[in-house]
């Protein structure tokens, strides 16, 4: 398993580096054959408003699978226990429902699409321009998948969202989680003139 830490506003000092891989280590010793690659985020915002200051985020790639924790707290390495422990819980409900339930196994079927030439002109009569400021820009593969199993996805990775394609209709969904409970789906629809 490779593991990759970095800080934003703190030096990782060794010290900092070991606690993080022995927390980490811990953390997913039951999971090593799912976990290929662990990136760690530390960081420490410089602001007195801020009651949790310091910030550990964990994401384990695990076959194919991305599995997000974050936690905040007055103290860095109270933030890296809370955020080890979420994460292992994580990856304990991961392999509870990929690999606890042997009643059936789907065959993974892939379709390819045969490669479409590329227009010389793609902006047309536009004419090129900057668009505002782009604070960040994430790729990330999609493949299809029913909302069940985003809804999985979400509840792996940590966040308020996950876009997926859904493989019914084959259009980008997004879904998310609702704030007076419960989860929903934003999907595309034609624009009525």
């Amino acid at each position: 398993m490779k593991l990759l830490i970095q800080g934003n506003n703190i030096a990782v000092t060794e010290s900092i580096h070991d606690y993080v891989e022995s927390k980490l280590e811990k953390a997913t010793k039951h999971f090593q054959t799912l976990a290929t690659k662990v990136d760690v985020h530390l960081s420490v915002a410089n602001n007195a408003r801020v009651n949790s200051t310091h910030k550990a985020e964990v994401t384990v790639y695990a076959n194919g699978t991305v599995i997000r924790a974050q936690e905040g707290s007055e103290n860095l390495y109270a933030s890296i226990d809370l955020v080890s422990d979420k994460i292992a819980r994580q990856l304990r409900k991961y392999k509870e429902k990929k690999f606890g339930k042997k009643t059936h196994i789907q065959d993974k079927t892939a379709e390819l699409l045969p490669p479409e030439p590329i227009p010389e002109n793609l902006i047309g009569d536009r004419a090129p321009e900057l668009p505002a400021e782009v604070v960040r820009m994430k790729y990330f593969a999609m493949p299809p998948m029913a909302i069940d199993e985003a809804l999985e996805q979400l509840q792996l990775v940590d966040h308020d969202f996950y876009m997926f394609l859904n493989k019914e209709s084959n259009e980008i969904n997004v879904i998310y989680t609702r704030n007076h409970g419960g989860f929903g789906v934003i999907q595309p629809r034609e624009a009525k003139e």
